[in-house]
């Protein structure tokens, strides 16, 4: 670049090549070389760290929209996780109630119907009102009743201001449909479930307590069934929240509990 440089000025400009120097030379000198050289350096290192800085923007925003389209697709994921059985077996359960002109089934129908319009439709935002994720899952535990009878005790406390609070949808109906799927599938007799939402400042404590499972083939099996929808909340709190946002605490010793410290502003 210096030589060809050189030879340009001194050919199509003039003999005398560098004017703004000590003296003006007709011939290469190592001092023009050098004062070349650092001048060229100086343009290379301002082009390559505009190149840089506009991959680096570049390749955050390409990690940005694959976190996104990640935490979608996992969000369907989720959403599809709530078992089909538990549905079908509400709906034989509504059959059965409206072949004996039961006067339950209108109230069961409308459950059943805000349960899948919240799935549906309102669980498209990243966050949704906290308020309506408890009404989701009351719903949830209203059929949950209606399936098993008395043969279920399900005691369930509020506490705190839950208004205004935000929470990412379908995050705690994961854990409450994971409690039925192996706390209350698979055990027989009474089966008594505790969840307890407590909201102190910023943050909701959120703990649910279910019997281990009984009928089971061995320990791994049920380890393997119950963790596949527990890891991908792990997933979904580690992408949609800041690490010092929440704090999730598993727990099956005598009983499974799980205990989320949740950020909801």
């Amino acid at each position: 670049m210096v030589i060809a440089k050189f030879n340009l000025t001194y050919f199509l400009i003039s003999n005398e090549v560098w004017p703004e120097g000590p003296d003006p030379i007709s011939s290469l000198s190592l001092n023009y070389v050098l004062d070349m050289m650092i001048g060229e350096v100086y343009v290379i290192t301002f082009v390559t760290a505009i190149k840089v800085t506009l991959d680096f923007l570049e390749k955050q925003k390409r990690v940005a929209d694959l976190e996104k389209t990640q935490l979608e697709t996992e969000l369907l994921f989720l959403k599809a996780q709530v078992s089909p059985h538990f549905f079908f077996n509400t709906l034989n359960n509504i059959h059965s109630l409206a072949l004996e002109k039961s006067e339950k089934t209108p109230k069961i129908i409308m459950r059943l119907s805000e349960l899948m319009r919240y799935l549906l439709y309102e669980t498209k935002s990243q966050r949704q009102s906290l308020s309506n994720e408890i009404c989701c899952i009351q719903n949830y535990l209203d059929l949950e009743k209606i399936r098993h009878d008395d043969s279920l005790e399900i005691n369930m406390s509020i506490s705190g201001d839950i208004q205004d609070k935000e929470i990412a949808p379908i995050l705690l109906l994961t854990f409450v449909e994971n409690a039925f799927k192996h706390g209350v599938n698979k055990n027989i007799g009474v089966r008594k479930i505790e969840i307890d939402f407590a909201v102190k400042e910023d943050f909701l404590y959120f703990t649910i307590t279910n019997p281990l499972p009984t009928i089971i083939n061995n320990e791994n099996t049920f380890e393997h069934s119950s963790g596949i929808g527990l890891e991908n909340v792990k997933k979904r709190l580690t992408l949609g929240y800041q690490k010092n946002d929440y704090k999730l605490t598993i727990n099956n010793e005598n009983k499974f509990s799980v205990h989320l410290q949740i950020k909801v502003t």
